[in-house]
């Protein structure tokens, strides 16, 4: 974190480096393993400047946050030679050649448009829900209300995914593998950070998740970053017992700061018999009103 509240992004982009490269063997890229004891885990720097086809110097001086003008195509050879993923890959970018914020420092007012609370509410065997930056909880219908929480009963400021996760008991019971849910948070929470580096709401929601929370600590130190556009989770739900749901996260075209995340059952499945019967269960859906956090 910098002296202004937002995060150091030479740090960012050092720790992320470092912890990517400390992920591979030489073996694993094709070269020689050489004997002796390694001062460091995974590659050297000098390994991966050579899998990059790059220099030495300059490789250090880009792990270092000192060339702020890497090329495009410095970029993508890191990445190769990282073996980065998609998400992996924007993230590097982020935080290599970030945008340059226009106007004042503080982020726009989100708004959830109109037409998005109208599908929402119309999804009446899905829960869903809309988040947005910081994994702030904009939206949500009765379902998942039902389903995750009410959102409702509780404080703008307590309605965000991450202290959900990392800081109520509740939430930690209702996900039957809370660590796959609290990685895939940790990841969101990291590819945000990168996106937005100088938010101080952000810098402050992770500094009293990292003063809470050990394994917040523990997740975040890993430097992982993802973005989970599907995939299935279980619970287990105080009304229904076992649940196992398909979701699917959708990042909106006109926000990237906004995204859509549903969950849905097998026809014919227990699972579906179960939303049923928190449908008929469940809680109030959003109020309608702007976010201005």
């Amino acid at each position: 974190m910098t002296d202004t509240g937002g995060m150091d992004r030479r740090t960012e982009l050092r720790d992320f480096l470092q912890s990517h490269r400390a992920k591979l063997q030489p073996e694993d890229v094709g070269l020689p393993a050489f004997g002796g004891r390694r001062r460091v885990p995974g590659l050297r720097r000098e390994e991966l400047a050579q899998l990059a086809g790059i220099s030495v110097d300059y490789y250090v001086r880009f792990e270092q946050g000192r060339n702020p003008h890497a090329s495009q195509a410095v970029l993508d050879s890191v990445a190769r030679a990282l073996r980065l993923d998609e998400t992996e890959q924007l993230h590097l970018q982020n935080l290599a050649r970030p945008v340059k914020a226009r106007g004042a420092s503080a982020p726009r007012p989100q708004r959830v448009p109109a037409g998005l609370r109208q599908l929402l509410n119309a999804l009446s065997d899905a829960p869903a829900y809309v988040l947005g930056r910081r994994g702030d909880i904009l939206a949500w219908n009765a379902l998942a209300a039902a389903l995750l929480g009410d959102f409702g009963r509780l404080a703008p400021e307590e309605r965000n995914l991450a202290r959900l996760v990392f800081l109520d008991e509740t939430a930690r019971c209702l996900y039957a593998d809370w660590e796959f849910k609290a990685k895939g948070t940790v990841g969101l929470l990291r590819f945000d950070a990168g996106r937005h580096p100088d938010d101080p709401r952000l810098t402050e929601l992770i500094g009293e998740l990292s003063l809470k929370s050990a394994d917040f600590r523990r997740l975040w130190a890993a430097q992982a970053v993802e973005q989970k556009t599907r995939g299935r989770m279980s619970f287990h739900h105080q009304v229904t017992g076992p649940l196992h749901l398909d979701f699917e996260t959708l990042r909106l075209p006109d926000d990237q700061d906004q995204l859509l995340v549903t969950y849905t059952a097998k026809p014919g499945s227990h699972d579906i018999t179960a939303l049923r019967l928190l449908a008929s269960w469940g809680s109030e859906p959003a109020p309608d009103h702007t976010r201005s956090r």
